[in-house]
């Protein structure tokens, strides 16, 4: 009896080990337009397919290429420091309308994406006229790499998410430490629930309608 209830204990305690070294990752989807502050010409704008019916973008023509103004910005508290990577659910016409500026404080430095073209905070994003994700990459002159962010404190960070072309859209951002390149491992979605926990409320936001967008144009 004693050395049954030996080797129970130390199952126990071997199973309870296992259970605190577990780590169930960390994810968090945020609407795109709920930007703390979103700068013109980036806008709001309406379209029923996507999350939560609004998007953001600089409207116009994606045959006129770029515009090198206009912003949204997060603020977003990271629970634990870590190596985090981006997903964004995007909709780009073509090779006009798909790109934007992205950088993320601490982790990137306080540098303006828009004046100084720098590259490495460059978002080739993946064209299509449906609403797709695509993980927030380096779009290097020689190549495209995913980006990683290695966020070095829990505590507040800043997102930015800048216009470099007209007619790229930017529905949802999806954050998590799973840094796999494959989106079905990683599973990008819209917001729940849970995520307000830490909410960013929408502010200083200039709005337009588009109507209901036609994804096919």
């Amino acid at each position: 009896m004693r050395f049954k209830t030996l080797v129970f204990g130390a199952l126990f305690s071997f199973g309870l080990l296992l259970t605190i070294g577990v780590s169930y990752g960390y994810e968090r989807a945020v609407e795109a337009e709920a930007a703390d502050t979103i700068e013109a010409p980036m806008i709001v704008a309406d379209d029923d397919a996507a999350s939560g019916g609004q998007f953001i973008w600089m409207e116009g023509d994606p045959a006129t290429g770029g515009g090198g103004e206009g912003w949204a910005e997060y603020k977003l508290h990271i629970s634990a420091p870590g190596t985090y990577a981006l997903w964004g659910k995007v909709l780009a016409w073509d090779g006009n309308s798909d790109s934007f500026w992205v950088t993320w404080q601490p982790a990137d430095p306080d540098e303006n994406a828009q004046e100084t073209q720098n590259t490495e905070f460059r978002w080739g994003v993946a064209q299509g006229n449906e609403w797709h994700w695509d993980r927030i990459n380096h779009w290097l002159d020689g190549g495209t790499f995913e980006r990683e962010w290695e966020i070095a404190e829990a505590g507040e960070t800043t997102l930015r998410i800048a216009v470099r072309e007209d007619a790229c859209m930017l529905d949802v951002i999806y954050i998590t430490d799973n840094l796999s390149e494959d989106e079905a491992e990683v599973n990008p979605r819209d917001p729940i629930p849970e995520d307000s926990l830490t909410p960013v409320e929408p502010q200083d936001k200039l709005a337009t309608t588009w109507g209901k967008l036609k994804t096919g144009r």
